[in-house]
């Protein structure tokens, strides 16, 4: 693995344009200051939004089984508990 380039804080400040549209593109760095690392600039990972069909089908394969019959009876246990008025005193 690469290592990652490092930006002083300097540069971080007056090249910040050019080194956040990098980040936006997929490239990390190393922040330094008096020649010190003092954090990294990384992208932040997509979430997918979507799952396709097959990644679907082999996740619901291996998900374990769930009692309709308790499930149902959880539901009703936490709809009989009521709401709790946030403004009563």
């Amino acid at each position: 693995m690469a290592a990652q380039p490092e930006v002083t804080q300097r540069d971080l400040r007056t090249r910040s344009k050019e080194i956040m549209d990098a980040v936006q593109r997929g490239q990390a760095f190393t922040v330094t200051r008096d020649g010190h690392q003092i954090g990294e600039l990384v992208p932040l990972r997509r979430r997918r939004r979507f799952v396709s069909r097959g990644e679907f089908a082999a996740m619901s394969r291996t998900a374990p089984d769930i009692s309709l019959d308790t499930f149902r009876g959880d539901q009703e246990d936490v709809a009989a508990q009521g709401m709790d008025d946030p403004y009563a005193r």
